[in-house]
C-alpha cells in the first residue's frame, strides 16, 4: 500500500475524482484535529467535546463528528435516556489516526515561535484564523 506521501508525489492526489480528497479534507480540518485531538484516549459527550474545541458552533461540531463517524474513525453511543446521552470516542482507525494528527500538532506548537517570527519577518501580523 502506498503512503498518501507518495500518492501526492505521484500526481493521485491531485486527481479530483480521488477519494484521498475527502479523508485527507476531513481529517485535517481545524475542527477534525481538534475533534480527534480531544478523544484521544478518552470518550466524551457532545458538550464537553464543544467546551474543548472553542470556537466551534453546534451545528459545525455536529457535521464534523458525523463525517469523522461515516469516515470510521469516531464511534457515536446514544443512549435511550431523557434527556438524549450522546457519547463519542475513538475507533481503532481513528486511534491510528490521531497519533498522526498528534504528531502534527506537536509539531506545530514546538516550531511556533519561529512561524510566528517568519510572519513578523514578512510583516504578516494578523491574527490567526479563528
Amino acid at each position: 500500500m502506498k503512503s498518501l506521501s507518495e500518492a501526492v508525489r505521484r500526481g493521485e492526489l491531485h486527481t479530483a475524482d480521488c477519494p484521498s480528497r475527502d479523508e485527507l479534507k476531513h481529517a485535517s480540518s481545524l475542527w477534525g484535529v481538534l475533534c480527534l485531538l480531544a478523544l484521544r484516549g478518552e470518550t466524551l459527550r457532545f458538550s464537553e467535546l464543544r467546551r474543548r474545541a472553542t470556537g466551534v458552533s453546534e451545528k459545525m461540531l455536529a457535521q464534523t463528528l458525523k463525517r469523522l463517524e461515516k469516515d470510521g474513525l469516531v464511534e457515536r453511543v446514544a443512549h435511550p435516556v431523557v434527556p438524549p446521552h450522546v457519547e463519542y470516542s475513538l475507533t481503532s482507525l481513528g486511534q491510528g489516526l490521531t497519533e498522526h494528527v498528534a504528531a502534527l500538532a506537536d509539531w506545530i506548537e514546538f516550531n511556533l515561535p519561529e512561524i510566528m517570527a517568519a510572519r513578523r519577518a514578512t510583516g504578516d501580523l494578523t491574527e490567526p484564523v479563528q
